[in-house]
This record gives C-alpha cells, structure tokens and sequence, in this order.
C-alpha cells in the first residue's frame, strides 16, 4: 500500500499549497479572476427574479367579467370586475370567479417562472426557488 504524503492530492494538483491559485477540486482551478460561477448563477437568478417581479400576466373567468392581474412572482396586483357580473344576490358567484381567475393567473405565472428559472438551472428543480 502506497504511503500517503499527508497532504491531500487535490491540493497537489493546483491548489493554493501548490500555488496553483484555485480552489482544490479538479476542474474548478484557476479561471479567469471574477469568473466565480455560483456568483454567476446567484446574479442570474436574481436578475430573472427581479423580471418576474416586474412582469404581469392575467387570469380571467366568467368569459372575461372577473380579470386578475399577477407579478410573475405570483402577487395579486389587481382586480377587474364587469359591473354586470356584481349581483347583490348572488355573492357567491363573484367569489367564485374571483378565485377561478386567481388560480388562472397562478398558473400562468408557474409557468412563467418555470420558463425563466429553467433557462438558468437546466430544467432542475432546485429547493428553495419556489418552483413548483
């Protein structure tokens, strides 16, 4: 059995013990200075939150009397109602289509933020993205 150096061979390899600069796993050495690629991929991501934020998509129910509009971060940011859909009477009717409408726009947002993260992370689902 071969008898180890005691330093580990990653470090070796091109470490900073080797003066090598980079961090001690293979492949992930050197670089260019500043091209950290979690620092790269952590300013994607936040650059397509921020677009999610800013972009709007729309829900409607009832053929268009109760329209919703959503952030493509999936908050409500406002609601539509046709005066005929507003009936005394029939209260129940406007919250349902209040909450058709609701989940119509939620599900084009998902899909919104599917597209957008997807381009970045390959299609994973990584935790804590909020991706569904």
């Amino acid at each position: 059995m071969a008898k180890s150096s005691g330093r580990n061979r990653y470090l070796r390899r091109g470490g900073k013990a080797a003066g090598g600069g980079g961090g001690g796993l293979p492949g992930m050495g050197g670089g260019a200075p500043g091209a950290n690629p979690l620092a790269q991929a952590q300013e994607m991501l936040a650059k397509a939150q921020q677009e999610l934020a800013d972009s709007r998509v729309e829900g409607t129910a009832g053929g268009g009397a109760v329209k919703v509009t959503m952030s493509g971060d999936q908050k409500v940011v406002g609601i539509e109602l046709s005066p005929d859909v507003v009936d005394p009477d029939d209260v129940e009717m406007l919250q349902d289509l209040i909450m058709a409408a609701i989940a119509d726009a939620s599900e084009k947002a998902s899909a919104m933020q599917a597209d957008s993260f997807g381009s970045i992370t390959g299609g994973l689902n990584l935790p804590g993205l909020g991706l569904q």
